[in-house]
Parts: C-alpha cells; sequence; structure tokens
C-alpha cells in the first residue's frame, strides 16, 4: 500500500471496524456522576482499530464512523445520532478525542511490531486510548457545561477503571490477531537484517 492508495482490502477492514465500533454501541450507555458523559463499549472498539489496523487504516474506520453518524444515521450507543452530538453535547470532545487515540495507538504499535510486548503495548492503548481522547473530551465538557476544568477533570476519573481494562481487553486481543495475521498493519513487520557476507548462519 503507498501513502496514497487504499486497496480494496483496506477498505473492506476500515467498514468492519467501522462497524464493530457502532455494534458495541447497541449495549447502550451507562451514564453516572455529575456530568453527563456516557460510558460505553465503543472505546473499546476504537482501541482496537488502532491496535489492530494501526494509525491510518484506524483512524479512516473512526472516521468513517463519526461521518455517517453526524449524517444522521444511529451509530453512537443509545441509537444517537446527528450533529448535535458534536456540537453540544457534554460527550462532543471524546468523538473527536477518538480520531486522536486511534492515530496514537496504531503509530505506537506499528512501533512495537512485530514483537508486541505487553506492558509497552498497554501502556501505548493507554496513551492514546485513554489520555489522548480525554486531552479533547475533558475540556469540550467543561466547555459545553460551563463547568471549570477542574471539575470537569475529577468527574473523568470515574472511567478510568473501566477504560483500563478495555485496553487490557484491546492488547490481549490485537496480541493474537497479530500472531495470526502478520502484517496487517503495513511497514510494521520489519525484515530481518541480512548476514554479514561470508557468515552462513546456523
Amino acid at each position: 500500500m503507498t501513502a496514497r492508495t487504499l486497496t480494496v482490502r483496506d477498505l473492506a477492514q476500515i467498514a468492519i471496524f467501522a462497524a464493530l465500533i457502532a455494534a458495541l454501541g447497541l449495549p447502550g450507555a451507562l451514564t453516572i456522576g455529575a456530568v453527563a458523559v456516557p460510558i460505553t463499549f465503543q472505546t473499546l472498539g476504537v482501541m482496537l482499530a488502532g491496535a489492530i489496523l494501526g494509525a491510518r487504516k484506524g483512524f479512516f474506520a473512526v472516521l468513517l464512523l463519526l461521518l455517517l453518524t453526524a449524517a444522521g444515521l444511529p451509530l453512537l450507543s443509545g441509537g444517537r445520532g446527528g450533529l448535535v452530538w458534536f456540537t453540544t453535547s457534554p460527550s462532543a470532545g471524546y468523538l473527536y478525542g477518538w480520531l486522536a487515540g486511534v492515530a496514537v495507538i496504531g503509530y505506537l504499535t506499528a512501533v512495537l511490531l512485530p514483537k508486541y510486548p505487553f506492558w509497552p503495548a498497554l501502556g501505548a492503548t493507554i496513551l492514546g486510548g485513554v489520555f489522548a481522547i480525554y486531552l479533547f473530551g475533558v475540556p469540550v465538557t467543561a466547555l459545553n457545561l460551563g463547568l471549570p476544568l477542574w471539575a470537569a477533570l475529577a468527574d473523568s476519573v470515574k472511567f478510568l477503571p473501566g477504560d483500563v481494562a478495555k485496553a487490557v481487553v484491546t492488547v490481549l486481543v490485537a496480541r493474537q490477531v497479530h500472531r495470526a495475521y502478520p502484517g496487517l498493519i503495513p511497514g510494521a513487520v520489519r525484515p530481518k537484517p541480512a548476514l554479514a557476507a561470508g557468515h552462513t548462519g546456523r
């Protein structure tokens, strides 16, 4: 795959993961605490898209889902759809954060492959799937609800245990996928160095 070309296989993978993220919203959302930001399984789909497809294809999978949602399709948890969820909703920033999060996870996963060790992979997934998403989500929540930033940040702590658990699940699943299907992330499987001249190996 070149820098400008997506193959039919790539497009199929993008569509599948966009559908996966949408499907993970079917159980609905749980809203707790003072700030009305729903807790869903869809962030798990975003993490999986980055960890399995990489930054580029994962980004397009999330972007496809968001564009369809903005067009009015009820693809967010609880059957939500429309531009309002990208503007005045308390959760609007988290949707934009999905794009940043999937890109960070995908980039760092490519760096860690082909070995993909558990703890560095978990750290990379938390960095993208939690901190990068919160970086957008928390300030927009504060803005849309008229809250001090510290109040929105403090309230977001309730999401951490669930999001860390999603990161663990993502790494466990992605490890198995990459073992079974190496090469899903272009350029991540590096060729072995050539043997020095005159060295036959063993």
